[in-house]
């Protein structure tokens, strides 16, 4: 387990910005340490990483970065954004350092889970397969989406900046950069059909991609809660929202926020 101890402190070590304020636990820390995560698994296992795993490495790298940065520059250069980060920011300086403490802990965890299919494929012994090659090909097309959807959202909010976005991608789904990031979190664990051994391992990758998968839909109830309350008069948005699944294309889910066990 040396490899899954130094995986964690990575994850550590770069989501401790949330000492700073809270949430970027989750959100800064999130995707700096799965980039950082990336790095390091490619480090560890130089000259014996395949073709396919280094293509999984170097989608974690470039996801979190982008993650990462995209995030950072919204909370820098966005004022409107800003003034959702202050309460924020006030709350933090009040928590206390064991809830802090927890939740850095909880979130290193989680990142670490997300990313064992890929620590344990290395750790057995590397090699192609049709799972690896499919897992990864859905990774690309999960980073792809939400790359695009974030490109999307933030070209649409420069026209019109009190509306809700219903193009492009959320022509289809209301929520797109979440679909992406599920498609991610489902290609990693697909990439270790047949390279993961035992149960431990299983476990370790099962709930790392349930855990992921409930913070999405999570993170979809909290934006429904909210655009209701900025949106929820507007005709074309009730009618937007009646009509466009939430978070799956194609699949006849409209709304979450009903689901009060949604609170990660």
């Amino acid at each position: 387990m040396q490899g899954f101890g130094i995986v964690f402190l990575t994850a550590l070590i770069f989501c401790a910005c949330g000492f700073y304020m809270y949430i970027y636990f989750f959100s800064l820390g999130y995707g700096f340490s799965i980039a950082a995560i990336g790095a390091v698994l490619l480090f560890m296992f130089r000259g014996t990483v395949s073709a396919g795993t280094a293509a999984q490495c170097l989608l974690f790298i470039i996801y979190g970065l982008r993650l990462g940065g995209y995030l950072l520059i919204r909370d820098l250069r966005s004022s409107s954004y800003r003034k959702v980060l202050d309460p924020e920011l006030k709350r933090s300086r009040t928590m206390g350092i064991v809830p802090k403490l927890s939740i850095w802990i909880s979130c290193a965890l989680l990142y670490t889970l997300q990313t064992s299919p890929v620590l344990f494929r290395l750790q057995n012994g590397d090699g192609t397969n049709p799972a690896l090659t499919a897992g990864a090909v859905i990774m690309f097309l999960g980073v792809v989406i939400e790359t695009l959807a974030d490109y999307q959202k933030s070209q649409a909010k420069k026209i019109r900046p009190y509306r809700f976005v219903d193009t492009g991608l959320y022509r289809i789904v209301r929520c797109p950069n979440y679909f992406g990031e599920i498609l991610l979190w489902t290609g990693v664990l697909i990439s270790g059909i047949g390279s993961l051994h035992g149960i431990v391992q299983w476990t370790c990758a099962v709930a790392g991609f349930l855990l992921i998968i409930y913070v999405m839909f999570s993170g979809a109830r909290r934006l429904e809660l909210r655009q209701d309350k900025s949106y929820g008069k507007d005709p074309e948005y009730q009618k937007y929202i009646a009509t466009v699944p939430i978070i799956l294309p194609f699949i006849p889910l409209y709304s979450v926020k009903k689901y009060k066990f949604l609170v990660a």
